[in-house]
């Protein structure tokens, strides 16, 4: 059962409740469900009852109560369990054999769409203008932004108030579509960089100057220094870059050794926090595109790219050992979260190398 398919279900349980006469209110057009958070559990969590909770005139945790029923009585579409937890969070765990279906179909969804998983059409038949002030953050941040919004459907121009120096082009790819001072639909103004650090910034490069602007959330101060080269696990966009060359280079030498990659199933235990980071790639895609937040984006690529070292020491054969379908399960899993990472980097503008 794949996110989707969960949301699905969730909204007939509250449809049967509905119908049932258990709560009156109106039956919502979607459910999200993403991984549990903190003090959650189980494979996918969703806060609809708390979002009930006020129009049905009930408490949060009598909704829970009603809608776990009827998703436990739904068990046959895959679920396994449902746990209430919190003010009202809905905690749902699927069957292990069909959360490896779900395993399944999710890597089989990324590797067939490749970078353009997780687009979708939230904001299909939207035209929207984007103007970004003259200054190198907001630059970029709009040229972002206007992909977001593109990979969910919408038709974006960006402006800003006057011509952008070609130096912060060619260095950073900051650029607008035009110089402009009509009425904007979005305002694009984060926490600028300061004048005197321009010069650090661009000696930064590309790809590097790009995620210094773009990690922390617009309403922070941008961190413009080395730290943003350096090899080390302590560089988060590092940690991204390497994790997709690792999965990458599996690739390569499993093709050396004569197999490919082939959806199936996979350790849950092992694979579980990747799965979940994956599933949830189209719902961040979204929220950031709507919320304005590129930096939801970059933070979600380092929770990607820190579930993957986790998978792969088993992804080869070792010894003597041949390759086994577990094997190609997992070359397929990696190789699908090295896709992830990929499109994800190609949405800020970051090049995303096979090799470092």
């Amino acid at each position: 059962m794949t996110p989707v398919e969960l949301s699905r279900t969730v909204l007939c349980a509250v449809r049967r409740a509905v119908d049932a006469g258990e709560l009156s209110v109106s039956v919502p057009e979607r459910v999200v469900v993403a991984p549990p958070g903190p003090g959650g559990c189980g494979d996918y969590a969703t806060s609809v009852a708390l979002q009930l909770a006020r129009p049905a005139g009930q408490a949060p945790l009598r909704v829970a109560d009603v809608l776990r029923d009827h998703l436990m009585a739904m068990a046959a579409d895959g679920i396994g369990s449902v746990v209430v937890t919190g003010p009202g969070f809905l905690n749902i765990s699927l069957r292990d054999a069909d959360a490896g279906a779900a395993a399944r179909r999710l890597v089989e969804q990324i590797l067939r769409d490749g970078p353009r998983y997780g687009y979708g059409q939230d904001a299909a038949g939207q035209v929207l203008s984007l103007h970004c002030a003259a200054e190198p953050r907001a630059l970029v941040v709009g040229d972002v932004l206007a992909r977001l919004l593109r990979a969910q459907g919408a038709l974006v121009r960006t402006g800003c108030e006057r011509a952008v120096p070609p130096e912060w082009e060619a260095g950073l790819g900051a650029r607008a579509d035009a110089a402009t001072t009509n009425p904007p639909d979005v305002d694009v103004r984060p926490v600028p960089v300061p004048a005197a650090d321009t010069a650090a910034l661009l000696a930064l490069g590309r790809d590097a100057g790009r995620w210094a602007l773009l990690h922390p959330a617009g309403h922070d101060r941008s961190r413009i220094g080395v730290e943003h080269l350096v090899q080390r696990e302590s560089n988060p966009l590092f940690r991204i870059r390497y994790a997709h060359a690792r999965t990458r280079a599996l690739h390569r030498n499993a093709a050396d050794l004569g197999f490919a990659g082939l959806p199936g199933a996979v350790d849950t235990v092992v694979a579980r926090p990747l799965l979940a980071a994956l599933a949830d790639h189209p719902r961040v895609l979204a929220r950031a595109a709507r919320d304005r937040a590129p930096d939801r984006l970059a933070r979600h690529l380092v929770t990607v790219a820190d579930a993957v070292p986790a998978l792969l020491p088993d992804v080869l054969p070792r010894g003597e050992e041949k390759p086994s379908a577990a094997h190609r399960a997992r070359l397929a899993l990696a190789e699908a979260a090295g896709t992830v990472l990929a499109g994800g980097l190609s949405l800020l503008g970051i090049d995303a190398p096979d090799h470092l």
